[in-house]
């Protein structure tokens, strides 16, 4: 079941900051269409009282046989209605600007935001939850609170009008309208905060369903889910997902609908009501029929922007709950602050230093009473610059944790790591990573040209085809592209219709290509890039590597152990910690963990 919703008093006063911020949002983006908006809605809510006004003197002049009364009321209200259309479609036009205007900003914060955060929160259950609820409305929810906002205020005006016009004629007739439209009002603010606090409950399960329809409708999954015949269990469990959320938006839909219609026909009881009184004086002579007309026109409107004054509340509180989604998503903190938890000192060193380092990662929110495990832990060595390191061992030893620790993607749980002597912490990540070339297993297949594939290794020299031409031939990658129709300009993948799609090997060519770009990097780092090349292919590369990193600091990891012998140094790891280092003889005359799975790997080539 959904939480239970905070006091009213705390959800008018938490509404109330959200409006303005949101208000904010909108002002920075465009302050012209604000203003013009404003003013647009401002005119549009005098003019029905203009209209109304000039109804009741056209059948005054009716009653009273004057053609020239007549005809004079007719201009002026055609002249009413034609300016009003033109405000409500310039109204609408300005609406639609402004919309796309903020839409395309807050989509921009939001990325900007994204772009700021760190690895772990990419890691997160719960941080692509707040990401889904962040994106899902805030590209209309915020114009959405404007144009409430400017429509309380049209609504307001207009009401405020009319009622000046009907308590002319009856104070009771004037109480009857606020009376009538009230239930409504509450009952639908009542189904509004319910059917957020469902949608945000339920974020974890709309992801799921997300997945289920991304595997079943992706070029990357159709082959698993052919030849494995999974097409016919994603689809059920998408099905049975989907049926439940329909089933619990259809029981909160029919409950807001039924009272939505027993209200309104309330309030239509009470229209009629005060119609049958002011046609009854009418008859009576107690009122002229032109202010019959008036007062039933003012009751009318004046009920309809009562109602709507009431539905602007609930349409602003409806969308200051989703907008908390957005502010709290910008409000994720990064850790840019971690710098102070540094001790301030430094080793006057030029290497790399891991000092009693461990890393755990968080557990979801719902799982905090557990204890996490560690992924590294009491990890301790110093590589001095220009040595080249391999790390070794199984799947889950910890090995890319270290890397990502040593490029700065995760934060030491505890202990610290060291660069030229300085804390990690201490350093500015741009410099910091404008050091590092590095290339994982999972590299990014982009769906760009080849230049741009390659260029983007090092941004500020994305056009400069004398570099990506060495990096492509240092990464292999030169032959690939010598096969291909249109060279670097060759667009990779099948998002664009003249997409161009390579096999595992050649994108492993062309993201190596893509590492090698960083010349001036002194930190090189390959985390097993060639698992789709076979033996030889991998051998040249690593030779390749070798050669292109004299005096530079390099750490491989690779299963293959004809190339991981190449390092100077192996750092063997068990279980999140460091049970060997040394070089390739000193292991192997060790005769432990190294040796054995050394031996074990040469007699599978026997």
């Amino acid at each position: 079941m959904p939480p239970a919703a905070p006091s009213r008093n705390k959800q008018l006063r938490v509404g109330l900051g959200l409006t303005l911020r949101t208000l904010g949002l909108v002002w920075r983006s465009s302050r012209a269409a604000t203003l013009a908006l404003g003013i647009l809605t401002l005119a549009i809510s005098l003019l029905p009282l203009a209209v109304a006004y000039a109804g009741k003197g056209i059948v005054d002049g009716v009653v009273a046989g004057s053609r020239a009364d007549t005809l004079h009321w007719v201009e002026i209200e055609l002249a009413i209605v034609a300016t009003q259309a033109i405000v409500q479609r310039t109204l609408g036009l300005v609406r639609q600007l402004l919309g796309a205007r903020l839409a395309l900003d807050i989509n921009v914060a939001i990325l900007d935001k994204a772009r700021t955060l760190e690895l772990r929160h990419f890691e997160d259950g719960q941080f692509y939850d707040s990401l889904t609820k962040a994106r899902r409305e805030a590209s209309f929810r915020p114009l959405s609170v404007v144009t409430e906002g400017f429509q309380l205020l049209q609504n307001t005006l207009t009401l405020v009008g009319y009622l000046v016009l009907i308590l002319r004629y009856s104070r009771w007739a004037a109480l009857a309208l606020l009376i009538a439209a009230l239930p409504a009002a509450f009952v639908e603010m009542w189904f509004s905060r319910s059917a957020f606090r469902l949608r945000n409950w339920r974020s974890p399960e709309s992801r799921q369903l997300n997945y289920l329809e991304y595997v079943l409708a992706n070029d990357g999954h159709v082959k698993e889910v052919k030849l494995f015949g999974l097409g016919a269990l994603l689809l059920g469990r998408y099905r049975a997902l989907g049926e439940k959320f329909y089933r619990e938006d259809r029981r909160l839909e029919v409950r807001r609908s039924i009272w939505a219609l027993l209200l309104s026909l309330a309030g239509t009881a009470t229209f009629y009501s005060c119609y049958g009184m002011m046609a009854l004086a009418a008859a009576l002579g107690r009122i002229t029929l032109g202010n019959m007309t008036l007062y039933l026109v003012a009751f009318r409107q004046g009920q309809q922007a009562f109602q709507s004054v009431l539905s602007a509340f609930g349409g602003i509180y409806e969308d200051t709950l989703y907008m908390s989604n957005l502010f709290a998503y910008l409000a994720i903190p990064t850790s840019e602050a971690a710098r102070a938890h540094s001790d301030g000192q430094v080793r006057d060193e030029q290497g790399i230093r891991f000092e009693d380092v461990g890393f755990r990662y968080p557990l979801a929110a719902d799982k905090q009473a557990e204890e996490p495990k560690w992924a590294l832990r009491h990890v301790s060595f110093y590589i001095p610059k220009g040595q080249s390191v391999a790390l070794v061992g199984q799947n889950g030893a910890g090995k890319t944790t270290l890397i990502k620790l040593l490029t700065r993607l995760y934060e030491p749980t505890e202990g610290r790591v060291l660069v030229d002597g300085r804390d990690l912490r201490d350093w500015d990540p741009e410099i910091l990573r404008a050091r590092v070339a590095v290339i994982f297993q999972d590299f990014n297949e982009y769906q760009f040209d080849v230049r741009d594939n390659v260029g983007v290794g090092s941004l500020p020299h994305l056009t400069e085809e004398p570099r990506i031409g060495r990096a492509t031939a240092r990464g292999g990658a030169d032959e690939v592209i010598a096969g291909l129709t249109d060279g670097l300009k060759t667009r990779l993948g099948k998002w664009a219709h003249d997409g161009v799609e390579l096999s595992g090997g050649q994108w492993q060519k062309i993201a190596l290509s893509r590492a090698f770009m960083r010349e001036e990097a002194d930190i090189l780092v390959l985390d097993e890039p060639t698992a789709a090349l076979d033996a030889e292919a991998e051998h040249a590369v690593f030779d390749r590597f070798r050669s292109l990193s004299a005096g530079r600091t390099t750490f491989l990891i690779s299963h293959r152990f004809s190339t991981v012998r190449m390092a100077d140094r192996i750092l063997v790891l068990e279980d999140g910690h460091i049970s060997e280092d040394g070089s390739h003889a000193e292991l192997l005359a060790a005769n432990a963990r190294y040796a054995h799975l050394f031996h074990l790997q040469a007699q599978g080539y026997l």
